[in-house]
């Protein structure tokens, strides 16, 4: 019972971890310096004319976004009367899924291990404490 539980957890933490998704972040360089922008809810998508009581939502914030004109829409100080050419970007993710599912996996194995340590402790002393009497009263005939 107790490794079907363990099992079920289990699971559960790798699906949760697999379905949060790694947040994407652009470097944008200007000349020689760089800023670090989150690329999470930049611009919206307006309504469409077949069905306007949509609301405006945020486009999925994907490596695409990334470019020499959003970096400079973003009317960076460090990107001041620079153009196209003077721009450079990257985009990377911080902390992907099998980062996310090696940690959190090491994190439950040792908190699992601790867990048993100390049912297994106690477990010990029950087990002693039955047996405490026959083994104090060997003592004290030995002890003669």
């Amino acid at each position: 019972m107790n490794r079907l539980m363990l099992l079920l957890a289990l699971c559960a933490l790798i699906v949760t971890t697999m379905a949060a998704s790694p947040p994407s972040f652009c470097k944008c360089t200007c000349f020689t310096n760089s800023t670090i922008i989150p690329l999470s809810a930049h611009g919206s998508v307006p309504p469409t004319s077949s069905n306007p009581s949509l609301k405006t939502r945020a486009p999925p914030a994907t490596c695409a976004m990334c470019n020499r004109a959003f970096c400079l829409s973003q009317r960076l100080p460090i990107c001041k009367d620079a153009e196209e050419t003077d721009v450079f970007t990257t985009c990377f993710q911080r902390d992907s899924r099998k980062d996310q599912i090696v940690v959190l996996t090491f994190i439950t194995g040792t908190l699992g291990l601790l867990g048993w340590s100390g049912v297994r402790k106690i477990l010990e002393k029950r087990k002693l404490g039955g047996l405490g009497d026959v083994q104090q009263g060997y003592l004290a005939v030995g002890g003669r």
